[in-house]
């Protein structure tokens, strides 16, 4: 019986993904046009041009939207793979797949001991609920490397380390991985394969390090939770504006430097907290550092001065993973983050105009799903410490010791 229903769901687990899959395969290929801005055209554009740009050996030096780390280049470059295909068509096909790699990860880890298909449930719903855009952007690619690393964890710690490593020279916050990852060897593997890849991308195409440059030159991007402040406050008077600026729309104007650095001191206390929390933390499991790379890219994307709709997809490949694990109790914030991906599919692109003309609609949208996460990140950082910070004992006092003992004494 028990063997039956584990095949029964695994079969209904395997049509779902096939018919959404299918869906956004529709949606990308615009047999179907999906609501809203087009959101292939990043691909079709931007990914395209920088494509021509890499093909010379050099990176997009005067391209302020270009804000990735080198390695990101492969991500770029891998449709010629598929030389039968226009660039966008087989950039799709790739996203497709990695997708693909994702689901064929979470269901081989979710038959083993100890582990179930739980995980595997959450990636096959979440990604749908951000519609098309979980296919035009590079993000389920650098997932499937992170997805790949936390599941390689517990029986391969080097290989975990070294696609970590390769997913931080992706696009950074594959680095995060390693927080609650214990031995010196994870720690090396991912040292050299960033090292290799940095003096391997340094020597051989000009202007791989430029990316920090235009990231640092950032400001606030209209979805994120910094930029609540600017909607509210531009149905009072605020004299800024709405432009697209360094490849996103962004708040321009006063006080905009001043809420851009107070998102980067709530991303230094978050840094803090996770210092701390390393430092104090002696209970660790098997899940203990998928669910600690949860709760640390959580952090870093709902202070983030920019939340982009594909960063949820980073949020739904690591909790798939820690539901992959029977013992994680990282059910609630798992929940919050689907329920952040279907409003954030709301909010762009469906509705996206009502965001950037900070009507009430697209207020009312911004505050649900950026509230979801503040709540998701809390619930999961209070899961996470409860189960690998022991409480502190506390002494007795001297004048409650002598008749503890003598208590003691009598029985």
């Amino acid at each position: 019986m028990e063997t039956t229903g584990a095949r029964r769901s695994l079969t209904c687990l395997l049509l779902t993904w096939g018919v959404t899959r299918l869906l956004l395969l529709l949606f990308v290929f615009k047999v179907y046009v999906f609501p809203g801005p087009d959101v292939t055209s990043d691909v079709s554009v931007i990914y395209q041009d920088w494509y021509d740009v890499l093909r010379t050996g050099t990176f997009p030096l005067d391209d302020v939207t270009w804000q990735y780390p080198p390695a990101a280049a492969l991500a770029i470059l891998s449709p010629a793979l598929l030389p039968g295909l226009d660039y966008a068509s087989a950039f799709f096909v790739l996203a497709f797949l990695a997708d693909l790699v994702v689901l064929a990860l979470l269901v081989y880890a979710g038959l083993r001991p100890g582990k179930r298909l739980r995980g595997a449930w959450v990636w096959v719903a979440g990604v749908p609920l951000l519609g098309p855009t979980g296919y035009a952007r590079y993000d389920v690619m650098v997932t499937a490397v992170a997805v790949a690393a936390l599941l390689a964890g517990s029986r391969h710690p080097r290989l975990m380390g070294a696609l970590a490593g390769f997913g931080a020279m992706l696009k950074v916050w594959p680095a995060l991985l390693l927080l609650g990852t214990r031995g010196r060897g994870i720690w090396a593997a991912a040292a050299v394969t960033v090292s290799g890849l940095a003096a391997l991308f340094a020597v051989t195409m000009p202007g791989a390090f430029d990316f920090l440059t235009f990231q640092r030159d950032r400001g606030t991007e209209v979805e994120s939770l910094g930029s609540l402040v600017f909607h509210v406050a531009r149905h009072h008077g605020w004299g800024g504006e709405v432009l697209l600026n360094y490849g996103s729309v962004e708040f321009l104007g006063p006080w905009v430097t001043v809420v851009s650095t107070v998102a980067l001191g709530l991303t230094g206390m978050a840094f803090g907290w996770l210092l701390l929390w390393r430092l104090l933390a002696t209970r660790f499991e098997a899940h203990t550092t998928a669910d600690a790379a949860f709760v640390a890219v959580l952090m870093f994307t709902t202070t983030s001065r920019v939340i982009s709709p594909q960063y949820l997809v980073w949020l739904v490949g690591l909790a798939a993973v820690c539901l992959s694990f029977r013992a994680s109790r990282m059910v609630v914030p798992a929940a919050l983050v689907l329920a952040a991906c279907f409003v954030t599919v709301l909010e762009f692109p469906l509705w996206f105009a009502h965001v950037v003309a900070s009507d009430p609609l697209g207020v009312a949208l911004l505050a649900v799903r950026n509230g979801l996460l503040v709540l998701a990140t809390l619930a999961a950082a209070r899961v996470l410490w409860r189960a690998t910070v022991p409480k502190p004992t506390t002494a007795l006092a001297p004048d409650q010791a002598a008749p503890a003992k003598e208590a003691s004494a009598s029985s």
